[in-house]
């Protein structure tokens, strides 16, 4: 039986990410991708010009996202910004957790996915500091939400072996106290 065009590019998307996880981005080729799916590189090719294109399109949903939960962070005065955001980046980087590896042990190669590639994107990151700092520009308040930003993504695409329920709540606790918060 035939694959859709969209199961096939569907399935590439899917083997990149497990290669790239395994091999990561450099130690991965089109041809180990193609062969991963049983297609031709030929095919794979049809459906994405080259490999920085594949890891932009599987880094794409990552960043809108990101954006997403910025705009819904916009809306919220301090502590309930910090919390929803706590809560937002932690699912967020749990749900993404092989990409947010790949964007990790990738980032010199990751240039296929531009601020300029999604609406919204550039700044992100001072404004998601700014909502887990709860709005403060005090000096501790914004290393303290920078730390807590970095720690998330990196405790996410660590190799912590536990399930998923069990890193949440260890990120969300662990963000909270980085914050000077009361976790619960």
């Amino acid at each position: 039986m035939a694959r859709s065009s969209t199961g096939l590019h569907d399935q590439l998307l899917a083997a990149a990410l497990r290669l790239f996880v395994q091999h990561g981005f450099r130690g991965t080729s089109l041809a180990d991708i193609a062969a991963e799916v049983g297609c031709s590189k030929a095919s794979l090719l049809y459906h994405f010009s080259n490999k920085e294109a594949i890891l932009g399109e599987l880094l794409l949903p990552v960043g809108k996202e990101v954006v997403a939960l910025d705009a819904r962070l916009a809306t919220l005065p301090g502590e309930e910004a910090v919390r929803a955001g706590v809560a937002g980046l932690v699912d967020l980087t749990v749900r993404f957790r092989q990409e947010i590896k790949v964007l990790f042990d990738n980032m010199a190669d990751a240039t296929s996915l531009r601020e300029a590639d999604i609406e919204g994107l550039e700044g992100v990151g001072q404004r998601l500091v700014g909502a887990l700092a709860g709005g403060s520009s005090a000096p501790l308040d914004r290393v303290a939400a920078t730390m807590a930003l970095g720690g998330m993504f990196l405790a996410g695409a660590g190799p912590l072996e536990m399930d998923e329920e069990t890193l949440r709540e260890a990120m969300t606790v662990s963000a909270l106290r980085t914050l000077g918060r009361t976790p619960g």
